[in-house]
């Protein structure tokens, strides 16, 4: 098979480089940028919090602190799952749900912005409470500041989900690597803790 023929739709080659179409470079920038995004808000939270976190020390204090933390993910999976409920009960060919009808494209980009957030809260979920129980005081500023970023990471998704893929990069990519930037950490403390 010819490096061209795998290739596909995704690009072509050209001297042995991988052209990327508008679209995957949009998504690229998306991704960049949000993956930017994340390690600065996260280097300015340890930054300015200090011992700010202390406080939360204790096994009590690191559950409140996940409790609050996760209260954004709940909030914005709770908003979802009413968007879609609401449209489907106003559109009357929506109203029997996806599994009897085949549903309009509203009904769909809701849908898909309820299943990405459902995988994408079950994500951040697991990663914040491994974190809360392993971080050392100083870097429970993460939890918060992730929570804010899993936020409005969700909110720019949902915005631009109409526009595309490019549209909806930012916003994807910033609830992921926000996530993946605090499940990677909790990794590396796990194994630190029980390293003899």
């Amino acid at each position: 098979m010819r490096f061209e023929a795998v290739i596909g739709q995704r690009g072509r080659a050209d001297g042995g480089r991988l052209m990327l179409s508008d679209k995957q470079k949009g998504v690229a920038r998306g991704l960049g940028g949000a993956i930017a995004a994340t390690l600065v808000a996260y280097g300015l939270a340890l930054w300015l919090a200090g011992d700010a976190f202390a406080a939360f020390d204790t096994l009590l204090g690191r559950m409140r602190l996940l409790a609050l933390s996760v209260l954004p993910l709940l909030a914005f999976f709770c908003i979802s799952i009413g968007s879609l409920a609401r449209h489907r009960f106003f559109s009357a060919d929506d109203i029997d749900g996806s599994g009897l009808t085949t549903g309009t494209a509203t009904a769909h980009q809701l849908q898909a912005v309820l299943q990405n957030t459902l995988e994408q809260t079950v994500l951040a979920a697991i990663a914040y409470l491994a974190y809360a129980l392993l971080a050392p005081a100083s870097w429970l500023i993460l939890l918060p500041a992730g929570a804010g970023l899993f936020l409005i990471g969700r909110i720019l998704f949902w915005q631009g989900y109409g526009s595309g893929a490019p549209g909806r990069a930012f916003g994807f990519a910033l609830t992921f690597y926000s996530t993946i930037f605090i499940a990677l950490p909790a990794i590396v403390f796990a194994f630190l803790q029980t390293a003899p």
